[in-house]
């Protein structure tokens, strides 16, 4: 989803911006990711990212962390994405769209007011995530699309081959990376990735060892 901003410099990102702890949630630099807000101290987030400069951090809970803790502590990487659609429900609920903008590192967790979490993002590291394409020529496409055709037949499902061929290699990486439905960490080191190669190598290198593992378990319960 096309955003009305672009951002060319990182200090045009703001210094401070809420953050939304998902567990294994991937947004990455132009992936879209659809959310369904309803827990009150989200709706204020949303509702104040309105108002502001609609960036919101989402970020993973660390993977040690409490599941049910009110405030788990989070990983230290996660990515701003920006508000770019937005809808209510009639019955108290928001539907969002999240367009990602440029990862960031988690400088300090402020003190907020606010019902939801804040902190101040460092964006130092990832300035090449403000550059649309970067490093798509060096992907191994072919690899990442056999390994995607083994998966699809592993699990009996099927793909819109046209439009996995006309996408660019970023745009595929990005899809596929976010839409697996690999666990935390896995996630979390799709996203830390340090650049397009290196995370189409890890979603490979991940798939592979999802497939041996599901042919191992079928071959154990035939014996």
């Amino acid at each position: 989803m096309a955003s009305n901003v672009i951002y060319h410099k990182l200090d045009e990102l703001p210094a401070v911006i809420p953050v939304f702890p998902l567990r294994a949630a991937l947004l990455l630099p132009r992936g879209e990711m659809p959310l369904n807000i309803f827990e009150p101290r989200y709706l204020a987030m949303i509702e104040d990212a309105i108002r502001g400069h609609r960036l919101i951090g989402l970020i993973q809970p660390d993977p040690e962390a409490d599941e049910d803790a009110e405030r788990p502590a989070l990983v230290q990487i996660g990515c701003a994405g920006r508000l770019t659609a937005f809808a209510e429900t009639g019955d108290g609920r928001y539907l969002i769209t999240l367009t990602g903008v440029a990862r960031f590192r988690v400088a300090e967790e402020l003190v907020a007011t606010t019902p939801y979490r804040q902190a101040r993002p460092s964006y130092d590291e990832f300035a090449l995530d403000l550059a649309p394409g970067e490093g798509q020529d060096e992907v191994d496409r072919e690899a990442l699309l056999r390994t995607l055709k083994d998966y699809l037949a592993a699990n009996e499902l099927e793909a819109d081959w046209d439009g996995i061929r006309r996408a660019p290699n970023e745009a595929l990486v990005n899809a596929l990376a976010m839409m697996s439905p690999f666990g935390p960490r896995e996630k979390q080191a799709l996203l830390e990735a340090p650049d397009l190669k290196a995370r189409a190598e890890i979603l490979v290198a991940v798939t592979e060892m999802e497939l041996a593992r599901a042919r191992g378990d079928a071959s154990s319960s035939l014996q």
